[in-house]
């Protein structure tokens, strides 16, 4: 099965890599790449999951569109005809993978709703206590513990490492107070709508990364919308807090990782056959169950 783990698209020039996404400057447009890569621990491993970066596009598109009234967002055209009409010559390894957005500058912040305590989060909570950036949790929560209603927790975005959760008064402090209202009231406004709608299929949504960018226009919803990437999904079924739950993400990938030796410096190491059978595997149980359809390339 093969995988797409870089792109070099003739007469387009070099895309703006990140760890996943491959972005073209089309002018007045972009161009997103959704490749195969995979990354845990900030750090991007040696081979990838195969059709990962196509579950990640179609996921994406799904969200931006059904909530596409709730928020504006970037979407202009994932139609493969469209994609390839911005493409100097046939692209075939581009199929189902491409998204042709709105240019925006992204804020210098993400985005995150938490609706239950877990990640990163609730190890700041057991070392710092309630107040843990300024968010007056209640006392005694224990791991993956539902919240009493669903909280915004800001991060900010680091070039290298990890990115660090900041209050809501920091992200007041570097994007203004008028862009973190319209925000902050987004992110958990479509948090709220895609949690119930994850719920009819007996998920639950933890939390989610949100990124927004700046336009002449407005604000604009950006990037990838509810995947597993960017998400917690959790099967209600198996839910039980007091432990970090089985999920629908790199969690599978990350608790492989710990057994292993590696420092969790780059290069990733190459993940053996078995865990990418079984990391594309919850990527697309996750598509399937949330999107409603079989998962097809």
């Amino acid at each position: 099965m093969a995988e797409l783990l870089c792109t070099s698209l003739a007469g387009l020039g070099a895309p703006r890599v990140g760890k996943v996404r491959e972005v073209y400057d089309l002018g007045d447009e972009l161009l997103i790449v959704a490749t195969d890569r995979i990354s845990a621990f900030d750090c991007v491993m040696a081979n990838g999951i195969p059709d990962k970066g196509r579950i990640l596009n179609q996921m994406s598109t799904f969200w931006f569109e059904k909530f596409a009234d709730v928020c504006p967002n970037h979407l202009i055209s994932v139609d493969d005809a469209e994609v390839q009409k911005r493409c100097p010559q046939p692209e075939p390894d581009l199929v189902g993978r491409c998204t042709v957005a709105k240019k925006a500058k992204p804020l210098a912040i993400e985005c995150v709703a938490r609706g239950y305590i877990a990640g990163s989060l609730f190890k700041e909570y057991r070392s710092q206590g309630s107040s843990v950036h300024e968010l007056a949790l209640p006392e005694g929560l224990i791991d993956s513990q539902i919240l009493p209603e669903p909280i915004f927790t800001p991060a900010t975005k680091a070039q290298e490492g990890h990115d660090e959760n900041i209050s809501y008064r920091q992200a007041v402090d570097i994007v203004g107070r008028e862009t973190a209202d319209y925000v902050m009231t987004k992110t958990l406004e479509i948090f709220s709508l895609a949690s119930a709608y994850a719920a009819e299929k007996g998920l639950i949504l933890a939390d989610t990364k949100f990124e927004f960018g700046e336009t002449a226009e407005g604000i604009l919803w950006i990037d990838e919308a509810l995947t597993p990437d960017s998400s917690r999904f959790w099967n209600a079924e198996l839910y039980s807090p007091g432990k970090s739950q089985p999920s629908y993400d790199k969690q599978f990938l990350r608790d492989y990782l710990e057994t292993i030796a590696w420092d969790k410096r780059p290069p990733g190491p190459v993940l053996p056959a078995e865990i990418v059978t079984k990391t594309r595997a919850k990527y697309v149980e996750a598509f399937e169950r949330l999107v409603g359809r079989p998962f097809g390339n």
